[in-house]
């Protein structure tokens, strides 16, 4: 039987010009011209810019997805190149004109009327060209854009992620191109370049820390909603105070928002913060993942960013709204965000919405050594030396420094997302190396976030978090006295919508039950085995194999298409209230606590 091509309801309704919303919420200026919508697109086998076209593909969807109009896979031996024309209105142009991708996947080249302006390798990372050379002076021209783009995928070191040009199981349709927005911006010549915003709830302030291409000082101005609170000037370096040191904390439960404008005298960047604090630490017996001083409990899903229609690209903004909000109707705060970077808003939205966010760094490098990745860890030899660098794919030194490249890059570009609570570099050993000095170069990155060095298994003994990854067995926890004990992938259940199911003869999960109830029934005695008795005894964290189907895996809550929600919400919002790790955090305080019963722990008061 052949594969289905699901269409989600956002996809059924798609417009010429798709996800128009302005794409970088935390660096917003008025100068915006989406350039979304049908261009022209050809495959080749040369680099040579071709004379002629082969039709037509709507941007921002990769030709292998529905909505794209193409549905083709590019290979790694070929090229494909996009062409579009555009022009700027009278007045827009400044003095530096920059076009701005979201993400092309993977390896970019970017010609404006014939002339090459930009190169970027890396398919997860968010870019800019400056063409004002191809622009100035020319404002009510009409300019041609050309993007070239090759994807080598697997066949090659270069970050992948969970794509696959032989897809099947656990790996997915591999998709190339241009995936997020394209946009042009003109600013003066003395401008902002970026802005890092690092919160201080200890010290009741905020600082913004602007690079900027000019020397003068900058005014950084706090808001509540339209209300200004304080303010600033400085240069580089600007720290504004709470007044009387009172704020409101930023949570899952109370996600309050501040704005913020930064100035100076020829620019201006409109951006947003909240004020959270995340620490790992010691509380009572346990080592716990903190929140604003407080031990909290992470109660994840696992969420792949996969669409049926769109592959990596949510068909509009609303689709991706969907997703955190179902998470979180279900009561749960925390979504990891597994092998893949999002658009940037989509983590505006897990920020307004409270929703924690851990952050996978993509995988890549050369092809895994199954007994590495598959074989030994399932008979407990998951503690391996990643000093054997071909052994985990990672043999070629331009590989491992290609990492450490995309990897400094996409924690600076995502490193002001109030949500975003831990970093991620490897998961499985899939192109895992060094992951202590990785996770040392993480704390010198970003040294307000903890780390999850090696999520799964072949644990360094670095980072924050003892990450285990538990499925066909029952969870046991590991003594850990100097980090917290998370269960960083569990579950796996699955129910198969054979109406809604993307490949109807394959059913990829971890344990299948044949009708919805007994898949409900299954979950619920899970959690009450494997996760409720361990929190009380240790457990930080726990992420659940995972919010919606992908393909072949049918082990989502929703299926690929979003249209149906599998899982029991009342069911599911009663167990994860016992989640909760506010009372036991009072009583931890307290040096007090007991557990009422052996199964499921009732935290009270001792007398």
């Amino acid at each position: 039987m052949s594969l289905r091509k699901l269409t989600t309801v956002w996809g059924k309704e798609i417009s010429s010009k798709p996800l128009q919303e302005y794409p970088r919420p935390q660096f917003v200026r008025k100068s915006y011209v989406n350039l979304n919508g049908w261009w022209d697109y050809a495959i080749t086998t040369t680099e040579d810019i071709p004379e002629d076209f082969h039709g037509k593909i709507l941007v921002p969807f990769s030709p292998e997805s529905i909505l794209s109009g193409v549905n083709r896979q590019l290979k790694s031996k070929e090229f494909l190149f996009y062409r579009r024309t555009f022009s700027l209105a009278k007045g827009f142009v400044k003095d530096i004109v920059f076009l701005n991708f979201g993400a092309v996947d993977s390896i970019c080249d970017v010609f404006v009327d014939g002339m090459l302006l930009g190169h970027h390798e890396g398919g997860y990372n968010a870019f800019s060209v400056d063409i004002t050379v191809a622009v100035k002076d020319k404002e009510s021209d009409e300019h041609v854009l050309v993007v070239r783009v090759r994807d080598l995928t697997d066949a090659s070191y270069h970050t992948r992620g969970k794509q696959s040009t032989k897809r099947g199981g656990m790996w997915y349709t591999a998709q190339s191109g241009i995936w997020q927005t394209v946009w042009i911006e003109s600013v003066p010549a003395q401008y902002i370049k970026s802005v890092k915003i690092v919160p201080d709830v200890d010290r009741a302030e905020v600082t913004v820390v602007a690079d900027c291409n000019f020397d003068d000082p900058i005014t950084v101005i706090v808001l509540d909603g339209e209300r200004e609170i304080a303010k600033n000037d400085g240069k580089k370096s600007v720290t504004v105070r709470f007044p009387n040191g009172e704020f409101k904390f930023w949570s899952p439960e109370d996600p309050h928002l501040y704005n913020l404008k930064i100035i100076s005298r020829r620019d201006r960047v409109d951006s947003y913060f909240g004020m959270r604090k995340f620490s790992c630490q010691k509380a009572g017996k346990y080592v716990r993942l903190m929140l604003n001083n407080k031990p909290y409990f992470h109660n994840g899903l696992l969420d792949q960013g996969y669409w049926s229609d769109g592959l990596y690209t949510a068909p509009c903004d609303e689709a991706m709204i969907y997703d955190i909000q179902t998470a979180k109707d279900l009561g749960f705060n925390m979504l990891r965000k597994h092998i893949k970077v999002e658009p940037a808003r989509w983590y505006y939205h897990c920020d307004r919405l409270g929703m924690l966010v851990w952050q996978d760094m993509p995988s890549g490098g050369t092809k895994y050594d199954k007994s590495i990745t598959s074989v030994l860890p399932f008979i407990g030899a998951t503690k391996i030396k990643d000093s054997a660098y071909g052994r985990f794919g990672r043999a070629r030194e331009e590989s491992r420094n290609r990492y450490v490249a995309e990897y400094t890059e996409m924690i600076g570009q995502l490193i002001n997302c109030v949500s975003i609570a831990m970093w991620v570099p490897f998961n499985e050993g899939w192109g895992q190396f060094d992951a202590n000095k990785i996770a040392e170069l993480t704390r010198k990155l970003d040294p307000t976030r903890n780390v999850d060095q090696a999520s799964g298994w072949h644990d360094q003994g670095g980072g924050d978090v003892k990450s285990l990854h538990v499925y066909f067995k029952k969870v046991s926890l590991p003594k850990d006295d100097k980090r917290a004990v998370c269960l960083t992938e569990f579950g796996g259940y699955s129910f198969k919508d054979d109406i809604h199911s993307f490949n109807p003869d394959s059913t990829y999960s971890y344990k299948k039950f044949d009708t919805v109830e007994d898949f409900n029934k299954g979950i619920k005695k899970l959690y009450e085995r494997d996760v409720l008795p361990w929190i009380i005894k240790g457990l930080s964290a726990t992420v659940y194999t995972q919010l919606s189907d992908v393909e072949d895996e049918v082990n989502g809550f929703l299926t690929f298409d979003r249209k149906v929600l599998k899982v029991d919400v009342a069911m599911m919002r009663e167990i994860n209230s016992r989640c909760s790790l506010q009372k036991l955090a009072d009583l931890l305080e307290q040096g007090k606590y007991k557990q009422s019963d052996e199964h499921i722990p009732q935290y009270e008061e001792t007398v």
